[in-house]
This record gives structure tokens, C-alpha cells and sequence, in this order.
């Protein structure tokens, strides 16, 4: 897992180049010792960059439309190699379908800022850890936890 202070690796799907740009400068304000970002403006180039950019962390757009947005954030989790890379969505508003939790984070647009991002990477990396340490302390303890369940 990446730490903030190691270099950071973005990859941003979405389609309005001008919402891209403005995460693009947030994200570029972030005090790391290196940023290095890709740019996908649809789905089938986003995964396409996957394979050889190798990001630590992805940003989708919601302009991609719903179904679109949906399949690639169902596709990033479920898919080995990205599973474990923290997923932030960036929403017009918070009236839209959560995507089933595959998502670690979401960011208002209209709250978008250096600081939000550098606290959605935060959590991302919080909530990465708490799951690894999770699937650890299970692995070690699933007889345990399978003895427990019929007694319910």
C-alpha cells in the first residue's frame, strides 16, 4: 500500500475536460514528494491504462452516465489487479445510487478542493488497511467464526 508521502500515481476517468482539469490542479497542490497522473476520458481507455500505469488511486466522474459509472466501479472492484486500489467518485449531487459500497469514497463537486482529495486519499488508505487487517484476522479465525454461526 502506498503511503501519501511516497509518490502518488492518479488515474481520472470522466468526460468534461474542464472538471478533469480542476482535479487535476487539486490534485497537483497536494504536498507529496511526486504526482504523477493519467487521464481516460471513457471507460474502455481507463482500463485500458490500468494495465501499464499502475495508479494507487483512481477518480471516475459521474458525467459518464449512470450505467457507465456502475460498470466501471463494479468492474474495478470485482477485477484482481484493481480491486485493491481506492476508488473515489466525483458527484454532481448527493442524490444519486451509492454503487453497492464498491466505491471508497465520494466527493461533491461543488466541494471539491485540495483538502477534500487529500482527505478521500486519507481514508481510502485508512479504509484499505482496516479491510487487509480484516481478511487477516479472519483467515486466522474462521473456525472460530464458523463454530459461532449455528449456534444463531
Amino acid at each position: 500500500m502506498v503511503a501519501l508521502a511516497e509518490k502518488m500515481k492518479i488515474l481520472m476517468i470522466g468526460n468534461n475536460p474542464l472538471e478533469l482539469a480542476k482535479v487535476f490542479d487539486c490534485i497537483k497542490k497536494i504536498k507529496v514528494s511526486k504526482v504523477i497522473i493519467e487521464t481516460a476520458f471513457d471507460l474502455k481507455t481507463g482500463l485500458r491504462l490500468l494495465v501499464k500505469f499502475r495508479p494507487n488511486f483512481i477518480i471516475v466522474d459521474d458525467n459518464l452516465g449512470r450505467t457507465e459509472l456502475t460498470k466501471a466501479i463494479v468492474s474495478l472492484s470485482a477485477f484482481r489487479k484493481t480491486k485493491n486500489i481506492p476508488v473515489t467518485v466525483l458527484k454532481n449531487s448527493n442524490y444519486h445510487e451509492a454503487f453497492g459500497g464498491a466505491a471508497m469514497n465520494y466527493i461533491l463537486k461543488e466541494n471539491l478542493s485540495t483538502e477534500s482529495l487529500f482527505e478521500a486519499f486519507k481514508s481510502s488508505l485508512v479504509s484499505l488497511r482496516a479491510q487487509s487487517l480484516l481478511k487477516a484476522v479472519y483467515k486466522k479465525r474462521k473456525g472460530s467464526v464458523k463454530r459461532l454461526l449455528p449456534a444463531f
